[in-house]
């Protein structure tokens, strides 16, 4: 079964090699040169925070193994650390808006070196301290970098439209090439030239610092509501509203934690779903593969976010759609194949129909991301941009918490039915949105034109 790996593999590499060696004129955005620099800068400082995560994921559960702790106490600290995203994720996303994103930008690299430091105790409370940090870095690299990113880009005055190019290319490098350098950088370290499982956190947290350094000389600072006489319940109450009282953000909200939510139940069961008796199985090598498939989605989303005529909104739903059936096929394969009960060997019929499927849903996730960042940023408000993506994680962490408490409850084709059936959902959501946005744009187009008539002498009505 190893040419099965490396065929799926080699396809992938030629397919992210084609889509971006045949991209045409029509495909690519005419740029200037002060945008292209600041672009640049920004891909650099997103990569290095990128490779300081992707660096730490794949040892992670096996360095709270060798300190000697069972399933049941590392999913505690799992759950630390997704609790800890959700419940101090607002507040520090609220802090950004008002204190500025350069520095909750690097409060996230102080805070994530701190908690790659503590990978070095075996002390329980030390890790459990650690996930804590960890989860308010997370909140503020999904929400701090991208708000900084929007408000400095039209604050310089760039063209909205060359927003979806910083986008798909951070997603691309961060979410896709680094990814696949950052894990075999990993296994070099700890396996091959024996530092031990705890090396790539100290490499982590050195990719940190140095994209740290770059902050600090090269960003300026932005707010989103720097009024001093608004407190953070006040911040919490007006995203709160914006939420409640806007269809478009409330309907975005929901679409970003069905699907997120879906793909963090993925990441949890991707390995038992391939490998269910105890298959041999090269995870290093499929975790690749699943990265060069979202480098192949994120490719495709710069092409389609390039084409103006083309709404985000429109084939979002197509994406949803085929997200749920590849998240489906583990459920289908159990009722048309029979599985094997033989332990051991290498990996089965069914399972190379899953992997193929969960391919799939990767590229998905490769369009899913640059495509939400266009959304958001034009449906999230300016003023409190950090608060309500920060808002919106609430949901998701809960849901991450329920499966980790109770991912041995219930089998695995329950959790990927439930997970196409969330998705499903997200493309219903994704058509009302479409089908909202239309109308509010209508609306807005004909007071426009009702405001500019002309009176018979041509004088502009009075109304």
């Amino acid at each position: 079964m190893e040419f099965f790996y490396y065929a799926v593999f080699g396809v992938m590499t030629v397919v992210v090699a084609a889509l971006e060696l045949t991209k045409g004129s029509k495909d690519r955005l005419s740029t200037s040169v002060p945008f292209n620099s600041f672009k640049n800068n920004y891909l650099v400082v997103y990569s290095l925070m990128m490779a300081g995560d992707w660096l730490q994921g794949p040892y992670v559960y096996f360095l709270y193994s060798q300190y000697g702790f069972n399933k049941g106490e590392i999913g505690r600290l799992f759950i630390a650390g997704f609790g800890s995203s959700m419940l101090f994720g607002t507040i520090v996303g609220s802090l950004a808006d008002k204190q500025g994103r350069k520095r909750a930008c690097i409060t996230y690299c102080i805070t994530y070196i701190l908690s790659c430091f503590t990978k070095h105790f075996p002390e329980y409370k030390v890790l459990m301290l650690g996930r804590i940090l960890g989860g308010i870095a997370t909140s503020l690299l999904f929400s701090a970098f991208e708000s900084w990113l929007v408000a400095e880009h039209f604050k310089r005055g760039f063209d909205p439209q060359w927003l979806s190019l910083t986008f798909s290319k951070a997603i691309f490098l961060g979410n896709g090439l680094v990814a696949i350098i950052s894990g075999l950088f990993a296994n070099t370290l700890a396996d091959t030239l024996g530092f031990g499982p705890v090396s790539p956190f100290d490499a982590a947290a050195c990719f940190l610092a140095i994209g740290m350094a770059i902050i600090l000389s090269t960003w300026t600072e932005n707010y989103g509501d720097p009024s001093e006489s608004k407190d953070l319940l006040t911040q919490f109450k007006g995203a709160a509203l914006a939420i409640a009282s806007d269809d478009k953000i409330a309907l975005l909200g929901a679409i970003q934690s069905l699907f997120e939510g879906s793909m963090y139940t993925f990441v949890f069961l991707w390995t038992p779903a391939l490998s269910p008796n105890e298959q041999d199985i090269p995870h290093g090598f499929i975790f690749a593969t699943f990265m060069l498939a979202s480098m192949m989605g994120s490719s495709l989303a710069s092409r389609l976010l390039a084409r103006p005529t083309l709404k985000v909104e429109s084939y979002m739903q197509i994406v949803f759609v085929v997200s749920a059936a590849a998240l489906l096929l583990p459920v289908t394969t159990s009722f048309f194949l029979e599985s094997s009960t033989e332990k051991g060997g290498s990996i089965t019929t069914t399972g190379c129909l899953q992997l193929l499927g969960f391919c799939v849903f990767e590229a998905c996730v490769g369009i899913f991301w640059p495509s939400i960042m266009k959304m958001r940023s034009q449906y999230i408000p300016e003023e409190a941009r950090s608060t309500i993506m920060n808002f919106f994680c609430m949901p998701l962490n809960i849901f991450v918490c329920v499966v980790l408490y109770n991912v041995n409850a219930f089998p695995i084709t329950i959790m990927f039915g439930m997970c196409s059936i969330f998705l499903f959902i997200a493309a219903i959501l994704q058509r009302w949105l479409m089908v909202v946005a239309e109308s509010h744009k209508s609306k807005s187009l004909d007071t426009w034109v009702v405001t500019n008539e002309c009176d018979t002498e041509g004088e502009p009505l009075n109304l």
